[in-house]
């Protein structure tokens, strides 16, 4: 019995993977989010009051499709952001959100991964209690002047308006990090 218990204990290890108790993945608010990205994108007229812009602002046309490898990713950047305790596009280990995507298998122009700390595809916020109020903060986008992450879930530029991937990741964390939630949305292409 206890060397079934140190077998166990040593695969854990070895594996890198001790489950972390205070840290959850949240579905039900990922997809609350895709859900009013869906609506704002569809129908901006009816929130440009609230989400602070234009009327008759142009969206991106395409119907983003949920892509499950892009949803994997933006839950390990989720997580890794609470377990590590940081709020960044780069990760400690310098590594951005192109590399992930690429490594996950969703295929990437390789122009888009030559430096490993890239993002072309990520936006990120923390410390929200749902998805939608996640993805109106992310499109206010207040803190940003150059409303980067608006033009991103939005599509509203030329770069922005061909993505047509999305994964979204929503994390909880009550304890051992500065955040309470963390999200990351995904929005990309493949070539």
């Amino acid at each position: 019995m206890k060397i079934y218990f140190y077998l166990i204990l040593f695969t854990f290890i070895v594996t890198g993977f001790i489950a972390d108790n205070t840290i959850t993945v949240d579905k039900e608010e990922a997809q609350k989010a895709f859900a009013i990205l869906k609506e704002i994108r569809n129908n901006p007229n009816k929130y440009f009051r609230e989400l602070s812009f234009d009327k008759d602002l142009k969206t991106s046309t395409i119907q983003l499709r949920w892509n499950d490898t892009l949803v994997k990713v933006a839950e390990r950047k989720a997580y890794h952001m609470a377990n590590r305790n940081y709020f960044e596009h780069v990760d400690p280990d310098g590594y951005g959100i192109n590399y992930f995507i690429d490594k996950s298998g969703y295929e990437l122009n390789p122009e888009w991964t030559r430096r490993k700390s890239d993002n072309y595809f990520e936006s990120l916020t923390a410390n929200l209690s749902s998805g939608e109020e996640a993805i109106k903060y992310l499109i206010k986008d207040n803190l940003t002047p150059t409303l980067g992450h608006r033009k991103h879930l939005l599509g509203i530029d030329k770069w922005n308006s061909t993505l047509t991937d999305i994964g979204i990741g929503f994390i909880r964390r009550d304890t051992g990090s500065t955040y309470k939630s963390y999200i990351c949305v995904i929005i990309a292409k493949h070539n």
